[in-house]
């Protein structure tokens, strides 16, 4: 993560969203499930997916929970597919050769990604800090509170502290996004069937390692592969 975003990330995470978790749950998935099935709940997915692209800053932490783990239900959900600006927008990423000059246009290929992808949270993030790169704090700041609310859902899921009590990722991109938010630096990772676990280098961090629940892509993974050959 280049410099100046980890700077604009550290002021923006003084929006009154939490980046702990006291009490971390794991999600309940069929509870979550029935709820965004229902089209008079307030958690109805297409309404809550609707105020996400909006914008809107009314989004509570429940309805991030559900947004951000009811996604999984959802049939345009792959938890490997990538971006048609992928190759360019890890560039951006990088942050290689962008001038203000550049700016409209990184803006334009991550609204193209969100568009595919509304819950892609690296191009959540870096569109928010393009938009505060043109001086629009105020849609900055909107996006930023949608990125959190979302980073929040994941670390409301679990402490990663053993698999039993991982934290859950609906994509491996998103652990990436974790280690980032926090500069933490990885010397392996390991897949124990449940769980991924990024190990960290001997006494460099207060824990040697963290873990990640990935059951539900993993699942998603499986049905695809499958349909894959059914056809």
């Amino acid at each position: 993560m280049n410099t100046r975003l980890f700077a604009f990330i550290a002021f923006i995470m003084l929006i009154p969203l939490s980046a702990q978790e006291s009490n971390p749950k794991a999600p309940d998935y069929q509870l979550i499930k029935k709820n965004i099935e229902n089209k008079n709940s307030e958690f109805y997915y297409p309404k809550l997916l609707k105020k996400l692209k909006e914008n809107d800053t009314l989004i509570t932490k429940e309805q991030y929970q559900h947004l951000y783990f009811g996604y999984t239900f959802q049939k345009e959900y792959n938890p490997y597919k990538k971006s048609k600006n992928d190759e360019k927008l890890n560039q951006y990423y990088r942050g290689e050769n962008i001038t203000e000059k550049d700016v409209p246009k990184v803006i334009r290929a991550l609204k193209e990604a969100l568009e595919e992808n509304p819950l892609d949270l690296r191009a959540m993030n870096y569109l928010a800090y393009m938009h505060h790169m043109s001086n629009d704090e105020s849609m900055a700041k909107k996006i930023s509170r949608n990125f959190h609310g979302l980073f929040e859902a994941i670390t409301s899921s679990g402490d990663g502290m053993k698999c039993e009590s991982a934290m859950h990722v609906i994509s491996v991109s998103h652990e990436y996004v974790f280690l980032n938010m926090f500069q933490l630096e990885i010397i392996s990772q390991s897949y124990n069937g449940t769980c991924d676990y990024l190990q960290f280098e001997k006494d460099k961090y207060k824990v040697p390692g963290i873990y990640f629940n990935v059951s539900q892509l993993r699942e998603k993974s499986m049905e695809l592969l499958k349909s894959k050959f059914d056809k």
